[in-house]
């Protein structure tokens, strides 16, 4: 199988699912906006598509890191706007995604509620907003709904992290005092 792979997710808003990937290695290129599938699920709904070298990052560590980034196992009223999906290029990319769904269901108290679709079509973001949170990472949206995320990255999945796009993240944790 080649190396360079593709693949959309949506789950939360566009620019927390961006920073996510663009803070992994072996993702080479992100790119924020709208992704449809098909029948029910045709409308637009904010995701991303992720290009990634599969010979530095699994697509299960990729499934894996989504799952916990984004609300995988809670239906909300914004859930139109913001699907929980995993979106696919091709049937054996389905097939490998739905599997790993299945084996990562354990780490969850609920039920995963992620879709498995096909790719249908995109729409990208304006380029004012894109590469959002890299552009603004003092903005109060960043500090309060993407830094929370990118924390959890470098707790739980460090060794598939960018260290030095999070730099910032670990100074931050720095300045906690502990006294014993």
């Amino acid at each position: 199988m080649e190396a360079l792979q593709k693949i959309a997710f949506g789950g939360g808003c566009h620019w927390c699912t961006e920073a996510v990937f663009q803070s992994l290695i072996g993702v080479f290129k992100v790119e924020q906006g709208f992704v449809g599938s098909i029948n029910a699920d045709s409308s637009f709904s904010e995701a991303v598509i992720v290009h990634f070298n599969s010979a530095k990052i699994a697509l299960s560590t990729l499934i894996e890191i989504h799952l916990h980034t984004h609300k995988s196992t809670s239906n909300h009223s914004m859930r139109t706007k913001y699907r929980s999906a995993i979106y696919t290029f091709s049937e054996e990319q389905m097939h490998i995604v739905t599997s790993q769904l299945e084996l990562l269901q354990f780490q969850f108290q609920n039920k995963i509620i992620t879709k498995v679709l096909p790719f249908n079509r995109f729409k990208a973001s304006r380029v004012q907003i894109q590469n959002y949170y890299y552009s603004n990472p003092k903005k109060p949206f960043c500090e309060s709904f993407i830094n929370p995320k990118l924390k959890l990255l470098l707790h739980t999945f460090s060794k598939y992290t960018d260290q030095s796009k999070l730099k910032h993240l670990n100074n931050e944790s720095g300045k906690t005092k502990y006294s014993e």
